[in-house]
């Protein structure tokens, strides 16, 4: 027998607890052209909202780190409620910076510090907040920084990731992203007595030096799962990884984009953005603007974040700093460093910062059709990216399909929502040939990809819309039911 449908009108609610996946049910296109509906068609739209959605990975983020030195001690465990606080003020995330002081000298990760490391990435689990990770083994002191720093040599440092491999990857749920680490202090590839051929003039990386520091990128991609990305601190550390140039044609395209090779998987984090012309020799190419150039493009694609560190007007100033973010498509900022740089931006300035740092999802319309008699009805919503980047691990999108009896029902999308680009519209559509019969409500789910937190409403995305949001449930609800017959 053929199904009819007929639409009636009424307010939704859905679930992803429990639902049944069906085979992806159609195709997605993006731009702003609008099909004219069918007069079978019943359309609603959505009011946007202004606030600050706290959603998974983007915006600002909180920085922590903590210690373990030769005798154990200075390990400060996370706290979950102070966690749960960050996320009341609209923050979803954490750097965390691990500072190996004790391993810098041998090769043997203690259990001990493996299973501190575990508690922080339950922690943050419990408390909702993802943890962009990083480890080092020495910070700097007063300035000037002499030799010796304190970091490792390559050997040893490949022998701390093989051991890290199995922690990163069981908690990849909450570790949106890996940063380079190891060399130098800070972890950030300067000042380091091992990694350039004279740690007194830490400015002169040999091509021996760089394949050294390439071999630590490769390592912990090779431990991290496909869909995870390294981040480094220049754009030179990628190009000399992949033995390319500077500028925007070396730079991951379209077609390498989420593949899970090597171009794909290598971010950048700016931890000193804006900071002068060439950000502290973060842009190390010339002229720098070849370096420029690669980010803009390549940003699309990968994740970038940071943090800003010196006042530099008027470069640092509002104007500069929001056409920044915007242009290399940053999904995090530090908010905590540097205050003068961001006290500088306003309250206005602070405020659209949060808001646009990394996706933000509009929805704009929902449209059932009940089209033709023999023929099942459609569903189609259309989704505005109001941020300044994509969502940079997967992302699925499904529609969620709630009986009047409990059952439900959940048809993908077919659309991951890292392709969804900045200053773009959506479409998404699908066909409810395979629902059960019944009268359904409707709503746009977009869950974590990752089983340890798909269940979990916090880590779903938010649509940046009025009276939309089951926070219960973790789904976007759409107005309108549709009856299958």
């Amino acid at each position: 027998m053929h199904r009819r449908t007929r639409v009636l009108a009424a307010l939704a609610a859905a679930t992803l607890l429990g639902s049944a996946a069906l085979p992806t049910a159609y195709a997605q296109g993006h731009g702003r052209h609008r099909p004219a509906p069918h007069p079978h068609a019943t359309t609603a739209t959505y009011a946007p909202s202004d606030e600050n959605v706290p959603n998974p990975q983007r915006g600002f983020y909180h920085h922590t780190e903590t210690h373990y030195r030769a005798d154990g001690s200075g390990y400060t465990p996370l706290d979950q409620a102070t966690l749960e606080g960050y996320r009341a003020e609209g923050i979803t995330q954490i750097l965390r910076v691990f500072y190996l002081e004790k391993f810098a000298g041998t090769p043997q990760l203690d259990q001990a510090f493996l299973d501190l490391v575990q508690a922080d990435y339950d922690t943050a689990r419990a408390a909702g907040v993802s943890v962009i990770t990083r480890f080092a083994y020495a910070q700097g002191g007063e300035w000037p920084y002499e030799p010796p720093y304190g970091d490792a040599p390559l050997s040893t440092v490949l022998a701390h990731i093989e051991q890290l491999g199995p922690l990163l990857r069981a908690n990849a749920d909450v570790i949106p992203v890996v940063q380079n680490g190891f060399v130098g202090l800070w972890g950030e590839g300067y000042y380091t007595d091992h990694f350039v051929a004279d740690p007194a003039d830490p400015g002169v990386v040999t091509d021996a030096d760089w394949a050294n520091r390439s071999a630590v990128t490769q390592a912990l991609l090779d431990e991290l799962p496909a869909d995870r990305s390294v981040q480094v601190r220049t754009m030179l550390s990628k190009q000399r990884l992949l033995g390319v140039p500077s500028g925007a044609g070396s730079a991951v395209g379209p077609d390498e984009a989420w593949t899970g090779q090597t171009i794909a998987r290598v971010g950048h984090h700016n931890d000193c953005l804006l900071a002068s012309p060439d950000d502290f020799g973060t842009f190390l190419s010339d002229p720098i603007t070849l370096d420029q150039e690669y980010l803009a493009a390549e940003s699309r694609y990968v994740p970038v974040g940071g943090e800003t560190c010196a006042v530099n007007p008027p470069r640092s100033e509002w104007a500069s700093a929001s056409a920044e973010l915007a242009r290399y498509h940053h999904s995090y900022l530090n908010r905590d460093y540097n205050q003068d740089v961001l006290s500088s931006w306003g309250e206005a300035g602070l405020a659209e910062t949060a808001r646009r740092l990394g996706y933000r999802f509009v929805l704009e319309s929902s449209t059932v059709d009940a089209v033709r008699r023999h023929l099942a009805p459609t569903v189609t919503v259309r989704v505005r990216n109001d941020g300044w980047a994509a969502p940079y691990t997967p992302r699925p999108a499904h529609l969620v399909l709630t009986r009047t009896d409990g059952h439900q029902v959940t048809v993908p999308f077919g659309s991951d929502a890292r392709t969804w680009a900045p200053g773009t519209t959506t479409t998404l559509t699908a066909a409810l040939a395979d629902v059960p019969a019944g009268t359904y409500t409707l709503a746009l789910a977009l869950p974590s990809a990752d089983a340890g937190t798909r269940q979990d409403p916090r880590f779903a995305i938010r649509t940046a819309n009025a009276s939309t949001w089951d926070a219960v449930r973790g789904v976007n609800v759409l107005e309108g039911t549709v009856t299958v017959r």
